[in-house]
């Protein structure tokens, strides 16, 4: 399939990339949800460096991402615990 040829704006700069036409919903989504969370921390904090707004939105993104990790473990481990359970009970049953 053909590459993708698309501009970004994020921060009032535009970035050409090259991608996967797949691709191309996810990274528009991900550009406006940057650009409402840069106007958030702008008009909640009065930052006027877009630095420091592009780092307190990554370091947002990042913490959401960790915190889903953390939850998909636990998760994870419930689901685990569960099927033990069922699969324990499942052998008394058959035993029986």
């Amino acid at each position: 399939m053909d590459k993708l040829r698309i501009k970004i704006s994020i921060a009032d700069r535009v970035y050409p990339l090259t991608i996967e036409p797949q691709q191309e919903e996810g990274l528009r989504k991900a550009a406006k949800k940057i650009e409402a969370m840069i106007k958030q921390f702008e008009q909640s904090y009065a930052v006027r460096d877009k630095q420091d707004v592009l780092a307190m939105c990554a370091l947002q993104f990042a913490a959401q991402t960790e915190q889903n990790d953390i939850e998909a473990v636990g998760d994870m481990q419930e689901a685990e615990e569960k099927l033990r359970s069922l699969n324990e009970l499942l052998q008394q049953h058959l035993a029986s």
